[in-house]
């Protein structure tokens, strides 16, 4: 059996009395784990070139105004989260207020939300809260699982403090019992991929303040971009891409006919859908379900009402003209920059040729 000699992890800061700024001002020293799923390209939440700006100290050109709550909820709910976890499992809770660096790789930081101590000793309690409706990320296929972006929080913490286990309380409700408790055990090898990983970004990008590529899902991405770029500017001259951009020009385009072939094939579908259905209402008549069976086949149909408030565009036309001051204050705008890409006239050959 592989013996491993433990490595404690360096004291750098007493959080306890610190200022906010103080705070992030320590976590832009290296990677905490709230960062090890960027790192991975696994959070849901942010890229990693929204990680690398956050550790070179860049403010976006458009703050996130609607995230501070669902933080503030999570801080505040802290506290009775881990009195929980201590009352379902009988295990001692300890609040950590200090934030830790890893011996040997000094850009890997710890800052874990508990200590606790089970029948195999000291282990890490993390802290979460979600919604009812997203509590089923905690599932897979009935398996109690932890979700992804809590596994690399998780095993970076253990990595940096060397300790062997984590526990996971989340609460998703307003009660005792409405909580979810996990636990994951050390695994070296995945710890090794990630070291190499948070390596690979804190050397390659944040220490030589090269930006990582965007290799996330669209949306995030898109998000990031404009987060970072901010609003449009009609009066920026026209950029002109180098000859590289030319391969996304033309997946683009590809990508672009293939969906507009699954359109086509999906409106034929729809519309045969729309048939079908037409032809069972009609038969059910004002008759809200019906059933149909044949030998072992059954099926069970619903059509039931479903009302739901709503402004139409002539009524919300209306409530400018009857009423300017109640709309304006509860109509907002939002900017949306629509990209298009085709092939361009000849002309701008000549032009570039000029």
């Amino acid at each position: 059996m592989q013996i491993f000699k433990r490595l404690e992890p360096l004291l750098i800061a007493d959080t306890s009395a610190i200022t906010e700024q103080e705070w992030l001002e320590l976590r832009r020293q290296g990677i905490g784990g709230s960062d090890a799923a960027a790192v991975l390209g696994a959070s849901p939440f942010m890229t990693k070139r929204d990680l690398f700006y956050t550790k070179l100290g860049v403010e976006p050109a458009e703050p996130d105004e609607s995230s501070w709550v669902r933080f503030e909820i999570g801080h505040l709910l802290e506290d009775l989260i881990a009195r929980i976890f201590a009352k379902k499992t009988g295990f001692p809770i300890y609040p950590v207020k200090k934030m830790y660096r890893h011996p040997v790789y000094g850009f890997i930081l710890a800052n874990p939300d508990y200590f606790t101590e089970d029948r195999d000793g000291p282990a890490i309690l993390e802290i979460k809260s979600t919604s009812y409706f997203a509590k089923d990320n905690w599932w897979d296929g009935g398996k109690e699982i932890v979700p992804a972006y809590y596994v690399s929080q998780g095993r970076h913490y253990m990595a940096a403090t060397d300790m062997h286990r984590v526990y996971y309380c989340c609460l998703y409700g307003n009660s005792f019992d409405d909580v979810i408790i996990r636990r994951i055990d050390r695994d070296r090898s995945y710890e090794e991929e990630l070291i190499f990983h948070e390596a690979d970004f804190w050397n390659g990008h944040v220490v030589t303040q090269i930006p990582p590529p965007y290799t996330e899902s669209g949306d995030l991405v898109l998000e990031s971009v404009k987060r970072y770029s901010g609003p449009a500017d009609i009066s920026k001259p026209e950029i002109v891409l180098d000859n590289g951009y030319l391969s996304d020009m033309e997946t683009y385009l590809a990508l672009q006919a293939e969906k507009s072939e699954w359109n086509r094939r999906a409106k034929i579908a729809e519309n045969r859908m729309k048939q079908i259905k037409g032809r069972i209402t009609d038969r059910m008549g004002k008759s809200c379900t019906a059933s149909c069976f044949a030998g072992d086949t059954a099926y069970q149909i619903s059509y039931k009402p479903e009302l739901r408030p709503s402004i139409g565009k002539d009524n919300l036309l209306r409530l400018k003209l009857q009423y300017p001051d109640i709309y304006d204050e509860f109509i907002t705008v939002s900017e949306n920059r629509r990209f298009s890409v085709k092939p361009a006239a000849m002309e701008i050959e000549e032009r570039m040729a000029a």
